[in-house]
């Protein structure tokens, strides 16, 4: 490796690079590498004043970034004192910020390191014992307490390339390679330190913008939850516990060391990127009309009609109670008096009981077979007059429709609403340029209402073209709206009912067989029901009998 120089009179010669220097550049082409692939901040910093120790030769040196008109210490090095704190070490650096300022504002010129950070220039001391300027009281201290002799300094500011100072990189106790003496920081030391202090300002801004861009995307998620949450109680709560129960079945499926799995290890950005979709998996609702997502009874619109059929019935009976006193009135007859009355009383007792039925219907927490809907039907035919005198029947088409769904509250064109949620999560989802590691989130949260046997929706996608975390999602999603206790228009589950519907779940092709099986054997339910449930829902789970279940396949 080869120099070019230049002479007094400028001509040019070639001279052979020292090895010292050699290594020095390797080195700092190694670090920056290392800079632009770290992830993580404190092995960041790590890096940072590691590689500025060894490129310069330093027995020690301390880290800093500035932290609004501090600097804050992030790592602590001595080698010749096997010292070391902050970053990875586990030992916190309990020392107290670095003023940049007084209180009259005035900068603090006397400490090196805020020197550094308010000037934005290099400080290179040679013996601090010997230099003027700045007050190293404390370092005098350190060196009394530690049996240490702090000589020279190398103070560079950690520029990024907004022109910012975000940190300061202190070197202390340069030593020559071969001798091992303590020895003065040169300039080609000084150059190569500012330039690694350059390239860690710039990846140290890089991260904490990642870092921000993060912490802006999960905030933004929350306020998606948030408004859900504003906008129905109750699928909020649903919003915030299916992810808990995601990352519960993928640490669970991390640990198998047998069967379909035992070969799925997902990563870090893995399961960052499940939980963000699961977190997003229903954010298609904020959509959704809140009287059709929070429809408590099968009448209820913006508010519950059966108080309008309320008022109708006692119409009728007054209607009834008319016609008995102008019986009373106009007849002398005893015998028609007393049949009136008979009649009068058992049309009240109908109304009642037919009242009472609808009462009944509109909660829709039973099945309605063909007798219950024939008998909605002839009880809408009771028939009665309005303010100006027109008939009126005791049920519009539209609530007989209703009070005759089969099953739940919702009719037909009311559940394509709340199944139309899952077409908006996609089309918005798919409307957002994810970054690479958070490519997956749309088809994981996309898809968790397909089906293994391809009868879900919206796409009919089939098992296989699913992916794993996508399946996880179905259970997770029909798992914590089985075990709610926060829906309006049921009661809280039994833990031991909601497994078996899962199980029956599985053997009608719904869900993924495999993962349903980690799920029992590994007992997340379990897991889950102890932090999220209420107590009288935890009720034993007999395992052999939970339909479709036999264990883990090896």
């Amino acid at each position: 490796m080869y120099r070019l120089f230049f002479n007094v009179n400028g001509a040019a010669f070639i001279s052979p690079m020292s090895n010292k220097i050699l290594k020095q550049v390797e080195k700092l082409t190694s670090i920056g590498i290392s800079l632009s692939k770290e992830r993580n901040l404190a092995k960041l910093l790590e890096l940072i004043m590691i590689g500025a120790k060894q490129i310069t030769y330093a027995d020690g040196g301390t880290l800093y970034l500035v932290k609004g008109k501090q600097l804050k210490f992030e790592i602590m090095r001595t080698d010749s004192l096997d010292f070391a704190m902050g970053g990875t070490t586990g030992n916190p650096i309990t020392l107290a910020p670095i003023p940049l300022f007084d209180a009259e504002g005035n900068a603090n010129l006397k400490n090196i390191s805020a020197y550094a950070a308010v000037t934005g220039k290099t400080a290179n001391i040679a013996d601090a014992y010997a230099a003027h300027g700045f007050d190293f009281q404390g370092t005098k201290l350190y060196d009394q307490q530690n049996n240490y002799r702090s000589q020279s300094f190398l103070t560079v500011p950690m520029r990024n390339h907004e022109d910012e100072i975000i940190g300061v990189l202190q070197l202390i106790n340069a030593q020559d390679p071969k001798t091992e003496k303590l020895t003065a920081f040169s300039i080609r030391d000084q150059k190569l330190a500012e330039s690694l202090a350059s390239q860690a300002a710039i990846a140290i801004t890089n991260f904490q913008l990642i870092s921000d861009l993060r912490e802006l995307l999960e905030n933004f998620i929350k306020i998606i939850a948030q408004a859900i949450d504003e906008k129905s109680p109750y699928t909020g709560g649903h919003c915030r516990r299916v992810p808990e129960i995601a990352m519960m079945l993928a640490d669970a499926i991390n640990d198998q060391d047998h069967g379909p799995f035992k070969a799925t290890k997902f990563s870090e950005q893995e399961l960052y990127e499940l939980n963000i979709a699961a977190l997003l998996h229903d954010c298609g609702k904020i959509t959704t009309p809140v009287h059709v997502v929070d429809k408590a009874t099968k009448l209820e619109t913006i508010f519950d009609r059966i108080e309008l059929i309320a008022e109708r019935v006692e119409t009728l009976k007054k209607e009834v109670e008319i016609k008995l006193l102008n019986t009373r009135l106009n007849s002398e007859d005893p015998e028609l008096i007393k049949q009136a009355e008979t009649q009068y009383h058992s049309a009240i007792k109908q109304l009642e009981q037919d009242f009472e039925f609808i009462c009944k219907a509109n909660k829709g927490s039973e099945y309605m077979g063909d007798d219950a809907v024939e008998k909605i039907q002839q009880i809408a035919r009771h028939s009665w007059y309005d303010s100006k005198g027109q008939q009126r029947f005791l049920l519009t088409q539209e609530e007989i429709d209703n009070l005759c769904i089969r099953k739940g509250t919702l009719t037909d064109a009311e559940r394509s609403i709340v199944n139309h949620h899952i077409v908006m999560t996609q089309q918005m989802l798919g409307a957002l340029r994810f970054p690479n590691h958070l490519k997956n989130v749309p088809e994981i949260a996309g898809n968790h209402h397909e089906r293994m046997d391809g009868k879900g929706y919206p796409n009919g996608l089939q098992g296989n073209q699913l992916s794993v975390q996508a399946r996880m999602m179905c259970i997770a999603d029909v798992f914590e709206a089985l075990t709610a206790a926060d829906r309006p228009y049921k009661k809280a589950m039994q833990l031991s009912t909601a497994i078996k519907i899962l199980g029956n779940m599985k053997q009608e092709s719904h869900i993924d067989p495999d993962i349903f099986d980690v799920f029992v054997s590994e007992k997340v339910y379990l897991k889950y029901a102890k932090r999220f449930l209420k107590d009288e829902q935890i009720d034993e789970v007999d395992i052999k009998n939970i339909p479709g279940f036999s264990g883990l396949k090896n």
